[in-house]
């Protein structure tokens, strides 16, 4: 199963995305039509509205007036958090019975106006974001939903701001122009993205090895480093001892292979078993075999774990360190020194561009390592060099 988090401003047009998504296949799960039913009348959810806001935000026949409702509970910050106390709870529970009762192959989406707001990204393998203009969503607000513009403008107001949406967004869905346009990337989405990574996790089927292609450095790679921390600190809370953004994608001005290279650190490599399958079912698929880092100087292999991000559109590599072995301090170590020093940082990437050139034609990603690696343990005994005369501690 494939957990999908949509989400976006209201008016930015999230109901368009979700009717093509569901026409593809997927199982939706609509916040807002949960939220409609768990105050019905005879709920205790209704009762628990009344009770807060008084009885006027009741119909005539009983039924709760959303209108009023919302004048009421949209009018400052804290009457929005009182009644999100009182629907969250209790939608929630009802979002869990529908999930659960979806196949095990389905992808579910999950569609959530208050996603941000409520800090559930991370409990998605992923997150789509459907935006609009502002005066595009007041339009439409205005016009198609009978809105006063006073109270569009309000609802906008209280909501997450672009920024917020874009640092949680793996997805950044442009529904501006016509429709057409974004059912189009829709689709693209479906087909490359969604099905695959719902068959990767299902099947525990890994990626393939990325090639030693190099490309520049990308501005995005923290922002996108940070979102699979995230999940993988939720992951592995109160078991992991810290998770890292490490490797090339980490040092600004560093062209890289575009994978992220993520570290989670434990005091024990049994801890990192006692986790490997939560990690999996998250879409972080452990790799079979053994795996290892040289120690440095020679002797006993130092033994780690590892797992490959299933998303066919965001390439990861999860290394799980134990701190039994130095390896964990020098890879937070060697992209420190890397980030503080930019002379080293642009010989090591002349290192790798003459690397990654010599093996363009048969793709060994082995054999890129393994030719990389001399210079890389040369570098180590600088790094400790530097960490010592400056104070660097992991």
């Amino acid at each position: 199963m494939l957990r999908v988090g949509l989400s976006g401003g209201i008016g930015a047009g999230k109901s368009t995305v979700a009717a093509r998504l569901v026409e593809h296949g997927a199982v939706h799960v609509d916040a807002d039509a949960i939220a409609r039913e768990v105050v019905e009348p005879g709920t205790e959810g209704l009762a628990k509205v009344v009770e807060a806001f008084g009885a006027d935000v009741l119909g005539a026949d009983g039924a709760l007036n959303r209108p009023a409702l919302a004048a009421k509970a949209f009018a400052d910050e804290e009457s929005r958090q009182r009644l999100n106390g009182i629907l969250h709870p209790l939608i929630g529970a009802r979002t869990a019975e529908r999930i659960a009762a979806a196949p095990p192959d389905a992808v579910v989406l999950h569609d959530v106006p208050l996603l941000v707001e409520g800090g559930y990204a991370p409990n998605y393998h992923l997150v789509l974001i459907v935006d609009a203009p502002v005066e595009t969503r007041l339009r439409r607000l205005t016009e198609l939903r009978g809105m006063s513009e006073e109270d569009a403008r309000a609802r906008i107001k209280a909501q997450a701001s672009d920024e917020q949406r874009r640092a949680v967004a793996d997805v950044w869905l442009d529904n501006s122009g016509e429709p057409d346009a974004v059912l189009a990337e829709v689709d693209r989405l479906w087909a490359e993205r969604l099905v695959p990574f719902e068959a990767n996790v299902r099947l525990r089927r890994p990626r393939p090895p990325v090639p030693p292609k190099l490309v520049p450095y990308d501005e995005t790679w923290p922002a996108q480093a940070a979102r699979a921390l995230a999940r993988l600190r939720l992951l592995t809370a109160g078991r992991a001892l810290r998770v890292d953004h490490i490797g090339s994608t980490s040092v600004p001005g560093l062209p890289a292979k575009d994978v992220l290279d993520l570290q989670v650190t434990v005091s024990t490599l049994e801890q990192a078993d006692e986790f490997a399958d939560v990690l999996s079912d998250a879409g972080f698929l452990r790799a079979e075999g053994e795996w290892w880092d040289d120690p440095q100087g020679g002797g006993e292999r130092w033994l780690k774990r590892f797992h490959y991000g299933a998303d066919p559109g965001r390439a990861v590599n999860v290394h799980v360190r134990s701190t039994a072995t130095p390896a964990w301090r020098l890879a937070l170590l060697f992209a420190a020194w890397l980030r503080a020093n930019p002379g080293e940082r642009d010989a090591y990437a002349a290192v790798k561009a003459k690397l990654a050139q010599a093996h363009a034609d048969d793709g060994s990603v082995e054999a890129y390592a393994e030719e990389k690696q001399g210079w890389v343990n040369a570098a180590f005994e600088r790094a400790e060099e530097w960490a010592g005369r400056t104070g660097w501690s992991a």
